[in-house]
Formats: C-alpha cells, structure tokens, sequence
C-alpha cells in the first residue's frame, strides 16, 4: 500500500507482532509503544494461534513525524515481541473492523455481484487479473464457482482469509435466492476441480473446425448421448447454424486455457413456449472435472437474461440419467418424460440456483 497523508504532526503505520498469550503481554506491548512516544489506535488478531499460543496481532501506531519507524520496531524487539510487519497505513482505516465488515455484508447482500471487491476492501487489498504475473503476496481464493484472486504489499494469514470466505460464502448462497441477471458471456478462465483451467467465451462461426474436432474426439457414446447420433461427423448446416445463432441461439465454448482446442460447448436454441433448449457436450477425457457443471450453469444465466421460463433437453433413451444429475448439479430441478425414441428433460428456471 502507498504511504499514506500525516494526521497532523504524526503518521499512521501498520504494524504485525507474534504476541504470546499470557497475562499482562498486552500491557508490555503498550508500555513500549508508548515509550517510544508513539499510540497504538486500534488492535485486532489476524493469525491464529501458533504452535507457542502466539497469535499474530495487527496493530494501527500513530508515530510522530520526528520518530523514526525503525525506533518502534527495536523496541517492541526489546520486549521479546516478534514484529513481523511495519508498512504505512492509510487514515481510512481508522474506522471500525467490525463496522466495515457488516457494511460490507449489506453491500453484498444488496448486490451479491460485489463480492469480490467486497473482499479486497475487507482485506486491505486489490483484485488481480487471472493473467497478471505472480506476486509474492497474492492469494486466490475458491468458494463454490467463484474465483477470487487478491494482491497487497503483505502475507494473507489464514485468519483472514477465512473471514474472506466467509462473505464469498454469503454471495454464493444470496446467489441461490434468485436469478442473475447480467449476461455472463464474456471471455473468462475457470479452474476446474482437479486445477486445470479452461477458457469459457461465446462461440461464433469462426470455431467451427474447433468444434468440428471436438465432436469427432467424443466416443461413439457421448456423442450418441448428446447429439442423438454417434456419427463422428455433425451435417454442416446444423454446425453453422448452431455457431451463427440462428433461431435466437447461442453457444458458449470450452477452450484450453491457451485456446487452441475445444474440450466444451453448450448451446441454447430454438425458443419455444418461453422454453430454450439445451444441448452440453463435453470431451471425454474433460469430464468428471465440473466443466459440464459450469456449462449448463453459464447456459441457465443465457437463459434467464434472455426471458426464458424453462430450459429442456432432449437425450436418447439411456443417457436421460446423465443429463438429468447434470441439471441437478447446476441447481435445477428437472423432471423427464419419454416421447417417441427420445427423453425430454425439462427443468423450470424460476428457482434456478446458479453462482458464477
């Protein structure tokens, strides 16, 4: 963080010590903060416990402008009080943890798509791009669908990182409550359950021989379970269509993190009765990994941006019971019915339970 303005004749700085839990620590900490003619203005504890009982203890000083920082830390050394941090704070931190936290509660409460600022400000940081080179004290964290990768000038302790969470938690579960209604169809990176990553972004007739390959990679059974044919070639026209976004459609493509091959794609199409019907494929070596999950996931807020009640897909007799535990795991309730060679399943998105 950036040096912050003086308050007067005196500046605000950011200090971390190991302090043991024992009687009358605390008093000696003050004692030689104030000797060294600086105020502690607020304590709070950012670490847990240690193997000792030391917990890391974060402390705002107020240090006059004529008192060298350094001072300070030698003597809190002194004590035999670890100082493990010393970096200038800003005179907005002043106000009140506990305060901050619960508005930072009511903002994400009234707009879960705020979490992860939500985050970075509880935690004094900055959100970093999935791209951006590493840092030393970056941390990512993970709560559902969500992905949240966070910067500062000093470590994360897991304390911390837990409150983090926590508010990720409440976004994901205000999530549940009602639909999204922003379109999510930009280009993101989504990291799989086993820490690959894929790229998700709209798919267009430009990826048509990205898909074509995807199609023909698929086993004889994925295909027959997706596409009602186990052919490893899809008719032209039906490709085109699909990528042009014909009849109102859309699709969504899975990508390595690279782009350069197809692993996934969802498509939406063929409005009928305020109902879109959806196909998923996944390749064969992707699955079990949460990316069909995400597809139809992203496909329900195409859905719902779009005005749709319902989404359906149609699978031949024997693959009903995949598609249906996909849509289950995307937070649907699909029910199914038999029509002609086919199963039908349908899913209402009124209390659609989809984050991310």
């Amino acid at each position: 963080m950036g040096p912050s303005e003086g308050v007067g004749d005196v500046s605000l700085w950011r200090v971390h010590v190991e302090l043991e839990d024992r009687p009358g620590r605390l008093g000696e900490l003050a004692t030689v903060v104030g000797k060294a003619g600086c105020d502690i203005v607020s304590l709070h504890v950012v670490g847990e416990p240690s193997d000792d009982g030391a917990v890391t203890d974060e402390l705002l000083v107020r240090v006059p402008d004529d008192v060298d920082a350094g001072t300070l830390v030698d003597a809190i050394g002194s004590a035999g009080i670890p100082c493990t941090l010393l970096v200038r704070a800003d005179a907005a931190e002043l106000s009140d943890a506990a305060t901050t936290a619960l508005a930072l509660a009511r903002m994400v409460a009234a707009d879960p798509g705020s979490a992860p600022r939500a985050v970075a400000t509880m935690l004094r940081a900055r959100l970093v791009a999935a791209e951006a080179p590493a840092h030393p004290h970056s941390h990512t964290l993970r709560v559902g669908a969500q992905q949240v990768r966070l910067g500062r000038a000093w470590p994360f302790t897991a304390t911390e990182l837990s409150r983090a969470a926590a508010l990720l938690e409440l976004s994901a579960q205000l999530g549940l409550s009602a639909p999204r209604r922003a379109a999510p169809c930009d280009d993101r990176i989504l990291l799989l359950h086993d820490g690959s990553e894929v790229r998700l972004r709209p798919a267009t007739v430009d990826d048509a021989l990205l898909v074509a390959a995807l199609h023909a990679r698929c086993s004889p059974e994925t295909r027959l379970a997706r596409f009602g044919s186990p052919t490893p070639r899809l008719a032209p026209g039906l490709l085109q269509a699909v990528l042009a976004g014909e009849n109102g459609g859309q699709a969504v493509l899975a990508s390595t993190a690279e782009g350069g091959s197809a692993v996934g794609l969802v498509t939406l199409q063929d409005r009928q009765d305020d109902t879109l019907m959806l196909t998923v494929v996944v390749e064969d070596a992707w699955q079990g990994r949460g990316l069909g999950t995400a597809l139809v996931r992203r496909a329900v807020d195409l859905a719902l941006t779009a005005g749709a009640e319902a989404i359906a897909a149609s699978s031949a007799v024997g693959g009903d019971m995949r598609l249906a535990r996909l849509l289950r795991r995307a937070g649907l309730r699909p029910t199914a019915r038999l029509i002609g060679d086919s199963v039908v399943v349908r899913a209402p998105l009124v209390t659609a339970a989809v984050a991310g």
